[in-house]
């Protein structure tokens, strides 16, 4: 009988072994990991594209920002952080929110000059300090705090409950689409943008399962090429990356065709280096879905949609 059990053992210790090999790489090489961090003051500065709307929507916006915090009972929130176009403050304007979901140790302070680039689009932007979101709990937690803020806040009042996105990178990715699909309140999301969601059969084994086919707003969902998000080995059989293309056309096939979803990869691009390399076409993704903004629309409708010509991207695939 202990033969048979530490037989049994064997693939239970080697499974758990992998896990915490993988977070700690998945954590290594996102932004505000162990790896490079490349999300600094004016990082975008960096980016060049010969696609003209990715690299307007890459930069900043034409709105002055600003930024409040709330201290939150939850102690993997931490604080929750808001950044806003500071015109906010006076109008009575109703302005479109996007809840952002970390990647594997990396609170929002950690890669903070991504935030008030994104806002200076016309958006709230939401962050909080949870480094471990995989499972979209604490995303879940934060929306409910945004959902009821007191009157004496700022943004009260501000904020238009009918346009809300939801992004994530990485671990972050698998917890949006839980945020997405296993909360009630998820159904207030009317989109959602991934870079390099961690692929399901990853996700299952770190507890953080989603299920791409409950999603029923408008997905883009992008990797890069890199062997980090893609090795080139089965992720049904071994570590295949963390965004392996199979996984992404596996998610994409699940989602029920009267939903608008893109996939597509960044080229050359490795998985720390996706939130930077995706920053105006997922800017553009939520421009065009939360304000209707025809011009970022261009970039993903249409047969001569921006994102089809531009050598950044490769592996395209869209249903609109």
């Amino acid at each position: 009988m202990k033969k048979v059990f530490k037989i049994l053992l064997i693939p239970v210790v080697l499974l758990l072994v992998l896990g915490i090999a993988v977070f700690a790489y998945i954590k290594s090489m996102m932004p505000g990991g162990d790896g490079n961090n490349d999300i600094t003051e004016g990082y975008y500065k960096n980016f060049r594209s010969d696609a003209p709307l990715e690299m307007k929507y890459s930069g900043l916006g034409s709105y002055e920002t600003a930024y409040t915090e709330f201290s939150s009972d939850n102690a993997s929130i931490g604080k929750v952080r808001v950044w806003y176009p500071k015109e906010l403050e006076s109008g009575g304007k109703a302005w479109p929110m996007i809840m952002v979901v970390n990647a594997s140790g990396t609170p929002a302070s950690s890669y903070e000059p991504f935030f008030p680039r994104l806002a200076s689009w016309g958006f709230i932007v939401v962050g909080n300090e949870d480094g471990q979101t995989g499972n979209g709990e604490t995303a879940s937690i934060t929306l409910d705090f945004m959902l009821n803020l007191q009157a004496s806040s700022v943004l009260s009042g501000k904020i238009d409950y009918d346009s809300m996105g939801l992004i994530g990178y990485s671990q972050g990715g698998a917890g949006a689409l839980c945020a997405l699909t296993n909360y009630e309140n998820g159904k207030r999301y009317r989109a959602i943008f991934t870079g390099s969601a961690a692929y399901p059969t990853l996700a299952k084994n770190m507890g953080w399962e989603y299920d791409a086919s409950k999603v029923t707003v408008p997905y883009f969902m992008c990797a890069g090429t890199g062997r980090s998000d893609d090795s080139g080995a089965d992720p049904e059989k071994s570590y295949g990356g963390v965004s392996p293309l199979s996984a992404l056309i596996a998610n994409y096939d699940s989602i029920a065709d009267d939903v608008p979803k893109i996939r597509a990869r960044a080229v050359g691009a490795e998985h720390e280096q996706m939130l930077a390399r995706s920053d105006g076409y997922m800017t553009a993704w939520m421009l065009c879905q939360l304000t209707e903004n025809e011009e970022a629309g261009s970039v993903f409708f249409g047969e001569n949609a921006e994102i089809l010509g531009n050598a950044n991207w490769q592996d395209v695939e869209k249903n609109r």
